[in-house]
């Protein structure tokens, strides 16, 4: 069983288009603050201390979209196992009818803090995501 995590995202006028919905660009920065505070909550603080990862890859899929004030819930879950130092996530928004508007599959990189290299996903780094 994959460890999911939520957090709830409220469209602030900042997040309005001309279209008078939220803009893509602010869907893509909801999908990495989603993953950012997953990797906060559940990764061991060493690992924290150590790495770090990086966007290599988003594919989205809209299917609606909500407007000032109205709110979604992100869930998000590691979604297979690490391929060298790739790791894919994916990302669902539901509204408050509980459909899901906009889903999202993304590929990280881990990286080591000190060298800012590549580093492949050992699975000790992922325990606690499964």
């Amino acid at each position: 069983m994959t460890q999911r995590f939520e957090q709830t995202f409220t469209a602030a006028p900042e997040h309005i288009d001309e279209l008078r919905h939220v803009n893509n660009t602010v869907w893509l920065e909801w999908v990495q603050d989603l993953a950012t505070a997953h990797w906060s909550a559940a990764a061991a603080p060493e690992h924290q201390e150590q790495f770090f990862w990086v966007v290599i890859r988003h594919e989205i899929d809209y299917r609606g979209n909500i407007a000032t004030g109205e709110s979604v819930t992100g869930e998000t879950w590691i979604d297979g196992d690490p391929k060298g130092a790739k790791s894919e996530r994916r990302v669902d928004f539901r509204d408050g009818q509980d459909k899901i508007i906009v889903s999202a599959r993304t590929t990280w990189a881990m990286l080591e803090q000190d060298s800012g290299r590549l580093v492949r996903v050992r699975p000790e780094i992922l325990f606690p995501f499964q």
